[in-house]
């Protein structure tokens, strides 16, 4: 494996793959090539048997705070935004169906994109200062991906608090929502996801590949729809005067078109 894809940086040892979400002076929003970038990472840590575990976290003092808003003005007509859509969910998707065992470990912002990269992991530990949102209708969107895989893992009533209000959830919330597997103290999220996959890789391979192939049966369902309608919302008004406003740090002025 290469040990840097974009703005993602890579390290194996001992049968762990730690993954590093490393732009942390934009708190580690997501690019337009971080989806290659995510999908090429899997594809070689798949074939990779030195990788029986993989860990991702972020640099600096938050997990993800999300796609790059900035750059959804760059997206012209509707068949880039669909491309850019299709781009994002099927790197989630070979997130989710990654043969081996995923941990998330989260500390400061997980909002948006970031927050739907931990829908998509097995499991996910967070420290104290973790905050976890789905702000996209900020910026007339939703969240494409947590509305289809959110609730597999949440309470449906958080997650329509989530969508609906903009909410963060603190660390002992998004417990107590199904986000988070376990909840570590300030600073010590990423040596407790190191903790747990050293006892995930110790484990035997092919037991956790095929027990992880089945519970994630029937995941992919939805993805399409919301493919489809996320899109389209990248089309309308109150989606460029969301982005407008992002930029120009007011309130945005939304007409319901």
């Amino acid at each position: 494996m290469q040990d840097r894809y974009g703005m993602i940086g890579v390290q194996v040892a001992d049968g762990i793959c730690r993954v590093t979400l490393d732009r942390p002076e934009k708190l580690n929003a997501l690019t337009y090539a971080f989806w290659t970038d995510l999908v090429q990472l899997l594809a070689e840590a798949e074939a990779d048997d030195a990788v029986r575990v993989l860990v991702i976290h972020g640099a600096g003092s938050h997990f993800c705070a999300g796609g790059d808003i900035e750059g959804f003005g760059e997206l012209g007509d509707i068949p880039a935004r669909r491309r850019y859509q299709k781009l994002a969910f099927d790197a989630f998707r070979a997130f989710e169906v990654f043969a081996k065992p995923t941990i998330a470990a989260v500390h400061g912002y997980a909002l948006g994109g970031g927050c739907e990269l931990t829908m998509v992991t097995d499991l996910v530990v967070c420290d104290t200062t973790a905050r976890f949102g789905t702000p996209e209708a900020a910026v007339g969107l939703m969240p494409g991906l947590g509305v289809v895989r959110g609730h597999a893992n949440t309470n449906l009533h958080w997650l329509k608090q989530m969508i609906f209000t903009g909410a963060r959830l603190d660390a002992e919330d998004a417990r107590l929502a199904g986000l988070v597997t376990t909840i570590a103290p300030e600073g010590q999220h990423l040596d407790e996801a190191l903790r747990m996959a050293a006892e995930v890789a110790s484990r035997p391979a092919t037991a956790l590949r095929v027990a992880k192939a089945i519970l994630n049966r029937g995941s992919g369902e939805g993805y399409d729809y919301s493919l489809e309608a996320t899109a389209l919302l990248h089309s309308t008004d109150d989606q460029r005067e969301g982005v407008a406003a992002f930029k120009e740090r007011r309130q945005p002025t939304f007409s319901d078109r």
